[in-house]
């Protein structure tokens, strides 16, 4: 867990697996929650290499959001790493759809499958 990442509407939680650093997000991300995963983002950038937010547990997610997002995305591929999504869904997946940003970024179905690289069906 990233310190002050915790609260009632959104937590971040981040692991090392296979390589990769995954971002675990839950909960509502809007302008008031954004910090903590700046943080993590920026950590994650820090190490290097492979990046994967989990956004299985999301179940709201704002322009602030988003936007923190493609920061990220931003200093990952200047710092000759990624950013991947995992776990678009609900009112999530739709935003980014509405937005094409679901097409900036590798999405994945799920966890495991980014793990394998394996895609399943759109979210």
């Amino acid at each position: 867990m990233v310190p002050g990442a915790d609260n009632e509407r959104f937590t971040v939680a981040v692991q090392h697996v296979d390589g990769a650093v995954v971002i675990e997000l839950a909960g509502e991300l809007d302008h008031d929650t954004a910090q903590p995963l700046r943080e993590a983002l920026d950590a994650a950038v820090a190490h290097g290499g492979r990046l994967l937010v989990d956004l299985t547990g999301l179940g709201f997610c704002d322009s602030t959001g988003l936007n923190v997002l493609l920061h990220g995305r931003l200093s990952a591929l200047e710092a000759g790493g990624s950013v991947e999504l995992a776990g678009l869904q609900g009112s999530v997946a739709r935003m980014f759809r509405i937005t094409g940003a679901d097409g900036i970024f590798p999405v994945y179905a799920d966890v495991a499958q980014a793990m394998t690289g394996t895609n399943g069906p759109p979210a």
